[in-house]
């Protein structure tokens, strides 16, 4: 099998797993629930929340839907623009599916029929400062609008433990390397091996209960969003409940 037009290439990514199966399993220890409410067929917007300063847990939500859809699936993380720019990082995201966050490319991979992974915090997700953990933050529509339009589920994500893996001690703003919005100024050099929890909701069917022409609203586009947002939410909500009641 070639490359795709996006670099993708599934005996490159089988090559990467090989590590990135290492961090799942073993460093940070990766427990997921609900995992059978993964659509094993179809387009799919698997919508998360974002955070740990860099974005290791688009790489652990990668592997972690990857291994829970007995590797039939190839997850397909839309990232953010300035990662393209980015030496060696760029090709390696790259290799394992991530693509580049423009409304065109996303939509090749629903109408090919991927699950697509978003994180609608975007960079603020990560760029947030601890005290701000699991909050989410600006909460951006665009994967609604997407779901609507091509009339695909959305699988809601809760991530647990992503937000203490690299505390965020500052952010320089005035250094924007190769066009990310900042530089951060990390509490460790490496992450610190902290246990990920990682919770599927039921997928939505926005188009079911907006209707077929709920796109071309802008009203309920948003509503729609609020709609995801409110799941994700939730599944923090339990998750962070779980694991003070198993302590």
């Amino acid at each position: 099998m070639d490359y795709d037009a996006f670099g993708f290439h599934p005996e490159a990514l089988d090559e990467i797993m090989k590590l990135a199966r290492w961090l799942h399993k073993k460093y940070f220890r990766v427990r997921s629930y609900g995992a059978e409410r993964i659509p094993r067929k179809g387009g799919v917007i698997v919508a998360a929340n974002h955070s740990g300063a860099l974005p290791m847990d688009g790489v652990m939500l990668g592997v972690d839907l990857y291994e829970n859809t007995a590797r039939t699936r190839y997850p397909r993380v839309i990232a953010d623009h300035f990662v393209s720019r980015l030496p060696y990082v760029a090709v390696f995201f790259a290799r394992m599916g991530a693509v580049g966050g423009s409304r065109r490319n996303s939509e090749t991979l629903l109408e090919s029929e991927q699950l697509v992974v978003v994180f609608p915090e975007g960079i603020s997700g990560v760029g947030k400062p601890f005290v701000e953990r699991y909050r989410l933050q600006k909460w951006h529509v665009g994967h609604a609008e997407l779901a609507l339009r091509h009339k695909v589920p959305v699988l809601p994500v809760g991530i647990v433990g992503a937000e203490e893996q690299w505390p965020l001690l500052a952010r320089i703003d005035g250094i924007k390397a190769f066009g990310s919005p900042y530089l951060p100024v990390l509490a460790t050099p490496i992450p610190l091996p902290v246990q990920y929890h990682i919770h599927y909701g039921e997928p939505i069917a926005l188009h079911e209960e907006f209707g077929d022409d709920a796109a071309e609203d802008s009203e309920l586009v948003v509503k729609a969003a609020e709609k995801i947002q409110t799941a994700v939410q939730d599944l923090l909500s339990e998750g962070l409940k779980k694991i003070i009641f198993q302590r």
